[in-house]
Formats: structure tokens, sequence, C-alpha cells
């Protein structure tokens, strides 16, 4: 005997498996997690590890970060892979400003978290570029692996799951949100009065 037809009306539970229920907070954070598009962007030998984790080998493209932008204005996540030194510090923090918000930057290599070897005997390199630029994720290494970028990647997306669009009840009009990244302070990072130099004090060696 053949199944009997059911009496209810067609499009009356037809969503009923497939339904999800979320907020516009959690919709954005997921599409901005999912779609992140780094700058073409290397400086020394971290950006040929950069380059191998973009490739098939490793394939950055399933995490959704894959689009590597060519203009800092399409781009949200800089991936700074290499020696800063001061003559190119200016140029990266440019390049920073003309990012769009909400806008990311990952510390790859050990010359860009900390000046690495060339440091203590070279007097043009930056001690971390998060002198110049606030730094969200760093990856630490000589040069750090392409899973250690991933991982960084990964640490970034975790950070966009988690913000916030909304103020808090009490917060005047005008005031930035609550989930705001903090300065970076390892280094004795402090705000210039003027956004064109980075700073030189931080240079003397101790000890």
């Amino acid at each position: 005997m053949a199944p009997q037809a059911s009496t209810r009306p067609w499009i009356e539970g037809r969503f009923e498996e497939n339904a999800l229920t979320t907020t516009i907070e959690q919709a954005i954070n997921w599409a901005r997690q999912s779609s992140l598009w780094p700058m073409t962007f290397g400086l020394a030998c971290c950006a040929i590890e950069m380059m191998a984790a973009g490739a098939s080998r490793y394939d950055m493209d399933r995490f959704g970060a894959g689009a590597f932008r060519a203009t800092p204005r399409q781009a949200d996540l800089m991936i700074v892979a290499g020696t800063v030194t001061y003559k190119m510090a200016s140029r990266v923090r440019r390049l920073y400003n003309l990012m769009p918000d909400p806008k990311f930057v990952i510390a790859m290599g050990a010359c860009t978290v900390g000046g690495g070897p060339y440091f203590k005997y070279g007097y043009h390199v930056v001690k971390g570029v998060d002198l110049v630029v606030p730094v969200d994720v760093y990856v630490p290494g000589c040069p750090p692996r392409p899973e250690s970028l991933l991982e960084g990647l990964m640490r970034i997306q975790d950070k966009l799951k988690g913000q916030k669009m909304n103020r808090k009840p009490d917060a005047p009009v005008g005031s930035k949100l609550e989930d705001e990244l903090p300065v970076p302070h390892h280094s004795g990072y402090a705000e210039p009065k003027i956004d064109l130099e980075p700073v030189y004090d931080h240079q003397k060696i101790t000890g």
C-alpha cells in the first residue's frame, strides 16, 4: 500500500531542518573571519615562508584568507614578514594608514617581532614593528614555518569572532568600542604627537 500523502500545505515546515538563528553581530564577525584579505607585502626572507603558506602545499585559502591584494585599500590584514628598517618604517606606517578599518597586523619572524639578530649591531633596524604599527598577533621564529603563520591567522580569526558592535550603555556618543585592542607596550611604545616618523629612543642597548 502506497504511503498516504501529507494533508498539510507544502510551504509549512519547509525550513524545519535548515533554520538558523543568529545575531547581526555574529553574522558579520563570521563573514569577516571567513574572508580576510592579506596585503601582498614582504620585506625579507620571512616573505618566502608567507608565499609557501599561500601556495598549494599549505593553501591559506582554505581558511578564507588566500586573496592577497596588491593595494592596501582592499586589504584588512597586514603580514609584516621580514626585517623592518628605519627607511622602510615610514612606508609600513603609510600602508597601514591606507588600510580600511577594521584592520589587523601579524608580526612574522624574529626580526619583525623584536629586531632579530640584526638589531644589536645594525643601527638601521627597528626593534619590533610594534613601534611603528599596532600588532595583534606575534609569530616568532627565524623564519617561522608556514604552519606557524597559519596558527597566527587562526588567532586573528579568534579576535574577529569576539568583536563587539555595541557600545556600553553609559558610553558617550562617539566613544570608541569597548573591545578596542590595546596599544602594544612590550618595548616601551609611545604614541608620537605627529604621525610621521617612528620612535628612535628604544634603540639604546643595555647590557
